[in-house]
């Protein structure tokens, strides 16, 4: 059995009639933690959507492999079933549904069994403490009324609970204080083992400083044009993208 996880070869994506995507390469194993960093507008959002096939955008040539299947013209939802999770940068708010409702009907369609209800409620108590979340929260309306370092937790303990083979974390960091920051980059921690993999999508280095990663990949103009460790990071903090551009 390969440990393949994602294989994405010289994927072109317009937006519209816009080119986003210029011939883009990525390989993720399983065990590995890979971010991709770069400017605004440099295509990272759209790389994380064309993964779950959203249909706002067209993939012209290239594919999408996840376990050596070509996943280019499955649905999101199968997509999501094969055990790809995708946490969002601005969550949406939800009114009429609780986090706990929301979280049992995700985990039902995924493993398409029913959830075992006082295990599962237990596993997302335990969860929701390791992230310093407000247990109230889970019974309130999903995202409603949640600060935004909420709102991310909540993505966090959505991946926990959902237990994906790959978790796509767009820009998760954006907007958090330190301290939840910490929380989230815990998260992932707890998350990641050798038979997952996870993919951070970020424009800063926040989040890397208490998190190890394995593959830091340069995204710019819909190419990655430089891939490297941790110390890569580092440099673009110091230096920005302007050298990649």
């Amino acid at each position: 059995m390969s440990d393949q996880l994602l294989e994405i070869k010289d994927l072109h994506v317009n937006a519209g009639e816009k080119e986003i995507l210029k011939g883009l390469n990525l390989n993720i194993k399983k065990g590995e933690v890979h971010v991709i960093m770069g400017p605004n507008g440099a295509g990272k959002s759209t790389l994380a959507n064309v993964i779950l096939n959203n249909p706002q955008y067209t993939k012209t040539s290239g594919s999408v492999e996840f376990e050596g299947e070509n996943i280019n013209n499955l649905s999101t939802d199968q997509i999501a079933k094969k055990g790809i999770f995708m946490s969002f940068q601005l969550p949406e708010e939800i009114p009429g549904i609780s986090t706990m409702n929301f979280l049992k009907y995700a985990k039902n369609k995924v493993t398409e069994k029913p959830v075992k209800i006082f295990e599962f409620k237990d596993t997302v108590k335990k969860y929701s403490e390791e992230l310093s979340m407000n247990p109230k929260l889970i019974e309130r309306n999903l995202n409603v009324g949640f600060s935004g370092g909420e709102k991310k937790k909540n993505e966090i303990l959505q991946m926990l609970v959902l237990n994906p083979k790959l978790a796509i974390l767009d820009e998760t960091d954006s907007g958090l204080d330190v301290d939840a920051i910490k929380t989230v980059s815990k998260g992932i921690e707890m998350f990641k083992n050798e038979n997952n993999a996870v993919l951070i999508i970020t424009h800063n280095t926040k989040i890397l400083h208490s998190l190890k990663v394995d593959y830091v990949h340069v995204l710019v103009n819909g190419k990655i044009v430089k891939t490297g460790g941790q110390e890569l990071a580092s440099d673009i903090e110091e230096n920005g993208y302007a050298q990649y551009k």
